[in-house]
């Protein structure tokens, strides 16, 4: 009796609004604050186009995960899911989960080195890439700490920052476009954008979205995962888009497009202070703090659980099983030190195009196991074929654009998978060699 009453209290210490706080804390975070400079740079005036079809990407993504989120109730979450879909494909298991670790954790990085870029945005050395990086390192030092401290309280924290962050941005917006500068078919005029240079942009945009699949991993500590897990994922990216491309207008009305290319990683801190002043500038750094906190905070609850549960199985390092009080330390110590490890040896735009590379195709291997069991989940077979259309030509936008453009980084970018791919194959083959030797043993 004891036991279930614990076991009701432990599920319940996560409600809709704070699911929808870990979802909206992963993806409005480094999110528009990141990717605003960046596209702008690209497609000018066509950003919020490119933010809108990057969340009807995210949104056919969400529909697997959903599916299996609800189907299989794992906190695992894809590593879980795809494990569990092909059982006898111990390599593929254990490459799911090598690769969706490695893209939260370059994540975690991409927030932490947009904090410290909006943080110092206003001191003499604001462009100096080493305080960035120490800033982004005591960031992520900060939320460590808060989630090896406790689950309830860092619901609690990320509730405040969440909705704190959400007030500050709509605000934010509604500023901007009150101090517009110019009007829109003004600035459509003058542009000449290709629908491809679009769609690149609109795939590098995807990992803007990618937070919504931590509810999943907060399955073990939430109420009606059947109602709720749905419920925040797309309650969730229907607000992201929302923030993302009203923020987006705003900021193009308001800041000339010079500006906000000249200074990309804190774009809007840096256009907004000759526009609005020092208190509009104030304003959007505390925005773009709260943001990028709470999406780092989100991400490392989220992702340090699937991480236990990989290692759990053999396929990362036994030390990162080890839990206290449920919390997944090891885990979340591991995840804090290999992004600090990141944010040493590359740049914000390498960061950036490696998690959308990384969480493109962990969601198109996601769409393929719910299509492989659609039956079993009640999924439309259409939705899932188009998901994984989809995420398939958004991968592939990515890659062309790095071959003809950037193509040391899509060297460095495959050198990085190819030693999570061995990492991969030489955990799966211990597990193999394990399980044989237990039948041995047993026979």
């Amino acid at each position: 009796m004891n036991n279930v009453t614990i076991h009701r209290k432990r599920k319940s210490d996560l409600g809709v609004l704070e699911l929808i706080a870990i979802a909206l804390g992963g993806m409005v975070g480094g999110g528009i604050f990141t990717i605003l400079g960046i596209s702008v740079s690209m497609i000018g005036v066509f950003t919020p186009v490119a933010i809108i079809i990057g969340g009807l990407m995210a949104y056919l993504a969400a529909y697997s995960y959903i599916k299996l989120g609800v189907f299989y109730k794992d906190e695992g979450a894809s590593y879980s899911f795809f494990k569990r879909t092909f059982p006898n494909s111990p390599f593929a298991a254990s490459l799911v989960g090598w690769w969706v670790i490695f893209g939260y954790i370059s994540t975690i990085a991409l927030y932490a080195y947009t904090f410290s870029s909006y943080a110092i945005s206003s001191f003499e050395f604001a462009n100096n890439e080493w305080a960035r990086k120490l800033v982004a390192g005591l960031v992520i030092v900060t939320f460590t700490f808060i989630n090896v401290w406790s689950v309830k309280g860092m619901g609690k924290i990320e509730d405040l920052m969440v909705y704190s962050k959400l007030i500050i941005l709509v605000v934010i917006s509604f500023v901007l476009i009150n101090n517009s500068q110019t009007t829109l078919p003004t600035l459509f005029k003058a542009d000449d954008t290709s629908f491809v240079t679009i769609l690149i942009v609109a795939s590098l945009t995807f990992v803007a979205y990618e937070g919504f699949q931590l509810v999943i991993n907060a399955v073990n500590n939430m109420e009606s995962p059947e109602k709720n897990i749905p419920k925040a994922i797309y309650s969730a990216l229907f607000i992201a888009i929302l923030i993302y491309v009203v923020i987006a207008l705003g900021a193009m009305l308001a800041i000339p497009f010079d500006e906000i290319i000249e200074n990309k990683e804190y774009a809007l801190a840096s256009g907004a202070g000759k526009v609005l002043g020092h208190w509009g500038t104030d304003l959007i750094v505390v925005g773009a703090l709260l943001a990028t906190s709470s999406a780092i905070s989100a991400t490392l609850f989220g992702a340090s659980r699937q991480m236990s549960v990989i290692a759990k199985d053999g396929y990362l390092p036994s030390y990162m099983i080890k839990r206290v009080n449920s919390i997944p330390v090891s885990s979340i110590l591991t995840m804090s030190t290999f992004a600090f490890l990141l944010i040493l040896i590359a740049d914000l735009e390498l960061i950036l195009e490696f998690s959308s590379i990384t969480f493109l195709l962990v969601s198109l291997l996601m769409a393929y196991a719910n299509y492989k069991i659609h039956v079993q989940t009640n999924s439309s077979v259409m939705m899932t074929i188009c998901a994984m259309i989809g995420l398939t030509l958004a991968t592939g936008m990515i890659i062309y654009f790095e071959m003809t453009n950037q193509l040391e980084q899509l060297y460095f970018i495959a050198a990085i998978y190819l030693l999570l791919t061995l990492s991969a194959w030489a955990y799966s083959n211990k597990v193999c060699l394990l399980g044989l030797f237990k039948m041995l043993r047993m026979k």
